[in-house]
């Protein structure tokens, strides 16, 4: 049977009071209740050796510092004053004692500064609780890891995570709520392998991220790729998806390498071939965002906003297939509806609106044309479609067409048409 001491008022007012409880039984066994209302004022410290249970009757404001040697729990509202930047919450173990600490609670928990520091191996820290932090967390020692179902670690506009590492960092789902950079301080299997968005147009706009390594099922489940990839990087992927449906903006993300994550036959030529690619949910295959390589720091970045959220990771791919402005134009569609090649897709192709793209069927007549494709919902689908086409909306029966895309690219070189011609084929059961 655990001890508990009930408090129904704690107030500190710059001082440093350990809460103690007084009973035969051993640490584990003893519980720091709230009923009532614990108030840690500026410069005051307060510090429990034992679990801190605050309850559905509690409340806890903290604009000092608060030690929790033990395991932490909030049903109620625990918070701290809005400009209380001096608010800290540090999750340590007590002396020489061993283990994971427990963070737990049916009710948000609102920090502005945490520090984690247990050297625990593998977990450190079990969150089950929506751990919101407006100010920083400090990674000292140990993983926190976020529970799927139950757990949530949120930094809020302008949080920070400080010194991540292999040896602490967080494990699972980490949310980014704000219109800043961030760098988000996850990894996998005592991996720090982190992800960075750039900043997006919102305040309110929340992402989330997360990084898995070694998840031999999930490629297996995944395993069709675009034309233009080669190699696919089948050790390691990341997440990252926007948190709400509020979320309007979009972002750049930056990916790294590690040697001891990536496995070594995509970085023979990195600077040229290592781009980042999204599983694309609906074509059900891997498709490339392209990628801007620094070799220093070991990073690729998309060159422009991503196209879509959900899974990544890296590949190589085929240059020769790629036209300047990372244009990718696929050669196969099939309009079965099964949302996969059911257009002509031409990857990136919306990023230079001056474009012309007109398809030929093997007679040389046209049978399709339109300008600045894929802009609003003007794509090939298989039928007869432009200003001088024959047969008008008509399905195109199967075969092979001819294709000519043209566009305006700009560089630092200046402006200049660029014009690619191929062949297609269509596959319309007609």
């Amino acid at each position: 049977m655990q001890s508990k001491k009930i408090y129904k008022s704690v107030a500190l007012l710059g001082l440093a009071l350990p809460a103690t409880v007084v009973a035969q039984q051993a640490k584990k066994d003893q519980v720091m209740v709230n009923q009532g209302e614990i108030s840690v004022a500026e410069g005051g410290v307060m510090s429990t050796i034992y679990d801190f249970d605050n309850t559905k009757e509690g409340y806890v404001k903290n604009d000092g510092t608060v030690y929790y040697y033990s395991n932490f729990n909030n049903d109620n509202i625990y918070d701290h004053s809005t400009n209380a930047k001096g608010s800290k919450a540090v999750f340590t173990p007590f002396e020489e004692a061993k283990g994971a600490q427990r963070i737990t609670g049916s009710q948000p928990s609102n920090f502005f500064d945490v520090v984690l520091d247990n050297p625990t191996k593998d977990m450190a820290f079990d969150l089950k609780n929506e751990a919101n932090v407006r100010g920083s967390v400090d990674f000292k020692d140990g993983i926190i890891k976020v529970d799927s179902l139950a757990g949530m670690l949120t930094f809020h506009q302008g949080a920070k995570a400080l010194k991540p590492t292999d040896r602490s960092h967080a494990e699972g789902y980490v949310e980014k709520i704000g219109n800043e950079e961030f760098q988000y301080p996850k990894g996998d299997k005592g991996l720090y392998r982190y992800a960075r968005i750039t900043a997006p147009e919102n305040v309110k706009d929340a992402y989330e991220g997360k990084y898995n390594l070694d998840d031999k099922n999930f490629f297996r489940a995944r395993s069709a790729k675009s034309g233009v990839i080669n190699l696919l990087d089948e050790r390691e992927y990341w997440t990252v998806d926007k948190g709400s449906d509020n979320s309007k903006g979009d972002i750049m993300l930056t990916l790294s390498w590690d040697e001891r994550t990536t496995p070594k036959e995509l970085l023979v030529n990195p600077e040229k071939e290592l781009h980042i690619v999204r599983w694309d949910a609906k074509q059900q295959l891997w498709v490339d965002e392209g990628g801007v390589v620094d070799l220093e720091k070991k990073e690729i970045t998309t060159p422009t906003s991503v196209k879509g959220y959900g899974f990544f990771t890296l590949a190589t791919v085929n240059t020769d297939l790629i036209l300047d402005g990372d244009i990718v134009i696929y050669n196969l569609v099939s309009p079965d509806g099964d949302g996969k090649n059911d257009y002509f897709i031409i990857d990136n192709i919306n990023r230079f609106p001056n474009n012309t793209v007109e398809i030929y069927n093997r007679w040389g007549v046209k049978v399709y044309d339109t300008k600045s494709y894929d802009s609003a919902g003007n794509v090939f689908r298989g039928y007869s479609d432009g200003r001088v086409t024959v047969n008008k909306g008509e399905k195109l029966p199967t075969g092979t067409y001819f294709y000519i895309v043209s566009y305006e690219y700009k560089d630092a070189s200046g402006s200049r048409m660029i014009k690619k011609s191929g062949y297609l084929h269509l596959e319309s059961n007609k």
